[in-house]
């Protein structure tokens, strides 16, 4: 047993989650990344890997138990998206995009929205989170899609981009500003859009470098109407909304990468273990068991640092956006680095498409950059040590 399943098996989850996450195992395994690599190739949505996880009832995870959920911990929810973007990094954005987009939905969102909206999510029902677009990336107060009062409706016009399950989502939170109201930290307001409204339009998925079978899409508002009902909180509560859906998100994306991590780390030892090079094991080689103990050293104290990050914020942590960011920080650079690394290890073969490791450079790339580039990141930890 290596440091990184005595890691994996000291995570501290009750008997029923122990459960769960076994399931998810199983399900990743055997069936999830058997696939993974024919979706990549086709960039065909994975509906196969949605239909099971919904046969499992994951999506119940992340929803109250009055709505239809069932009540387990953010600790057992970040070891299941690392299980499966272990598997399928594509799958695993577009479950763990559910919890993203929903969560502030639980937190923020009244009685009679929770009773309409989170049952549809618990049942398996797909939910995308709007709020990037082609001028406001990662400055969210430069958005300009607009929110405007009419009557018991409101009226939304603008467009999204880069929106994780844009096309296929059931339900979407969507950020916007209302009108008339010069301050854009008062501007800025949230509410629930539903598939099928009149007026929104899917322009387009685009054509990705990794994660190729999670659709990405670009989508358009032209007067689509949505009851007023559907405002989470009043007009101008969204920027503390958003900033906390991010806070949580970003542990999700950690997670994420490091099962991209751990992934490219393992098929790597596989193979040199194998590999011969001059009558040698190529792990033998003193210069690659450096390498080797380097990356493994990283996945040891970046996964303790993830389940460090989940236990506070089940503990009920309020405060924890700077930790956040330094978790999405390393993991993303580690799945960079160990993704690269196997490559390498794997010398021609790691270039072709016959081995995963491919795959797994391609898809390690996007984890740098969304839910904040991770230049945006160093600025925001880096600013915190400032005295006043």
């Amino acid at each position: 047993m290596t440091v990184l399943d005595r890691l994996d098996n000291s995570l501290h989850l009750s008997e029923d989650e122990q459960m769960v996450l076994a399931s998810v195992r199983a399900l990743a395994t055997e069936r999830i990344a058997p696939r993974a690599a024919g979706f990549d190739r086709t960039g065909e949505f994975p509906w196969q890997n949605v239909h099971e996880i919904n046969a499992l009832g994951l999506n119940m995870m992340f929803v109250p138990q009055a709505y239809g959920g069932m009540a387990l911990s953010y600790l057992c929810y970040l070891a299941c998206v690392r299980e499966i973007s272990k598997a399928c990094a594509a799958t695993g954005i577009i479950w763990a995009t559910n919890f993203h987009a929903m969560k502030p939905l639980i937190e923020f969102g009244n009685e009679a929205q929770k009773a309409r909206f989170l049952p549809r999510i618990a049942e398996g029902a797909l939910a995308a989170l709007a709020i990037t677009e082609p001028e406001a990336g990662s400055d969210a107060l430069g958005m300009t899609t607009s929110f405007r009062a009419a009557g018991d409706e409101i009226i939304i016009e603008g467009g999204k981009t880069f929106i994780t399950n844009g096309d296929v989502a059931d339900l979407y939170l969507l950020f916007g500003k209302w009108t008339n109201t010069p301050d854009p930290r008062k501007a800025i307001s949230v509410l629930v859009l539903e598939k099928g409204t009149k007026g929104l339009e899917i322009l387009r998925n685009e054509d990705k470098m990794g994660t190729r079978a999670s659709s990405t899409a670009t989508i358009r508002f032209n007067e689509c109407r949505v009851p007023r009902s559907n405002l989470i909180g009043n007009p101008g509560d969204g920027l503390p909304i958003l900033l906390a859906s991010l806070n949580r998100s970003r542990p999700s994306v950690a997670a994420h990468a490091l099962g991209i991590a751990r992934a490219a780390f393992e098929d790597a030892t596989a193979y040199i273990n194998e590999r011969r090079q001059s009558g040698r094991k190529i792990i033998e080689f003193q210069g690659i068991q450096f390498l080797v103990a380097d990356l493994a050293t990283e996945l040891a104290l970046t996964e303790s640092y993830l389940w460090q990050v989940g236990a506070m914020i089940d503990a009920g942590a309020t405060e924890f956006g700077i930790e956040a960011s330094m978790l999405k920080l390393r993991a993303s650079d580690l799945a960079m680095r160990a993704s690269t690394e196997a490559v390498q290890l794997l010398g021609g073969y790691g270039y072709c498409k016959d081995y995963r490791v491919e795959r797994l450079m391609r898809d390690a790339k996007i984890t740098q950059i969304w839910e904040g580039t991770n230049q945006v990141h160093r600025q925001v930890i880096g600013r915190s040590f400032i005295t006043r």
